[in-house]
């Protein structure tokens, strides 16, 4: 797979060092040129092609080949150059996957599909996600959402009241645009099959449409189970006008 990273710091090139190692085809694009000369020097990125140039410029992004990219990922420092560059990924080039790191949580809200982005990664928004998964229980807490929070991966840690416990998985109700995809079990993982028997204490990994988020609930931990309130990626209301700051 060819992937081309615009933004060469510590982010970009860890990634696109991990890359490389798992056989794709990387370039780096870095408009700082005396980043990129040093990099190349003490081999930090061994394996990956670097380009100086400043990938907010559509002839200057084109050095990259990006055009032949499957997947661009825009990890800048600078929300707005993150955005920039994922336009200009999708219209100009018709790169069929972009990814954008967010880097000032309250700027989420602009990384979307109008802007090129297919996905946002916003740290911050994640750490407290699994802050949530590791200490919540009786609690549906929502990890990460795909194609702009069509589909929620979530996971439930059930106690001893929760109404699934017990209960194989083929019994279950849960409703249409929802399936368990994962049961973590006493550090094991097991993969769900229609006999599968839900315990206490079982972390249970969903995926669901946001119309029966509320259903899943009920069905997995009850009428009192509730719902994490924090914001994912790629699920944020729109604030109305705003600059990126």
């Amino acid at each position: 797979m060819k992937v081309v990273i615009a933004g060469g710091g510590n982010v970009g090139s860890f990634i696109a060092t991990d890359l490389v190692d798992a056989g794709h085809e990387v370039t780096i694009v870095e408009v700082d040129a005396a980043r990129a000369e040093n990099a190349q020097e003490v081999d930090e990125t061994p394996g990956v092609r670097w380009v100086v140039a400043d990938a907010c410029e559509v002839s200057e992004f084109a050095k990259a080949d990006v055009a032949r990219a499957e997947v661009v990922a825009a990890v800048t420092g600078d929300d707005e150059d993150n955005l920039v560059i994922s336009l200009l990924a999708k219209q100009e080039f018709a790169v069929p996957r972009v990814v954008a790191r967010v880097n000032n949580p309250r700027n989420e809200w602009m990384f979307t599909e109008q802007w090129g982005v297919d996905v946002s990664v916003s740290t911050p928004h994640l750490l407290t996600a699994l802050v949530e998964e590791a200490v919540s229980v009786g609690t549906l807490v929502r990890l990460l959402s795909f194609e702009g929070g069509k589909a929620r991966l979530s996971e439930a840690t059930l106690t001893d009241e929760s109404p699934s416990v017990g209960q194989d998985l083929a019994r279950l109700p849960l409703p249409r645009g929802s399936t368990v995809v994962a049961i973590l079990r006493a550090s094991h993982v097991i993969v769900p099959e229609g006999d599968s028997v839900l315990r206490a204490g079982d972390e249970v990994l969903v995926l669901t449409t946001p119309e029966v988020e509320d259903e899943v609930v009920s069905v997995l931990l009850g009428p009192t189970g509730k719902r994490s309130t924090h914001a994912p990626a790629l699920d944020m209301e729109d604030p109305g006008p705003g600059s990126v700051g």
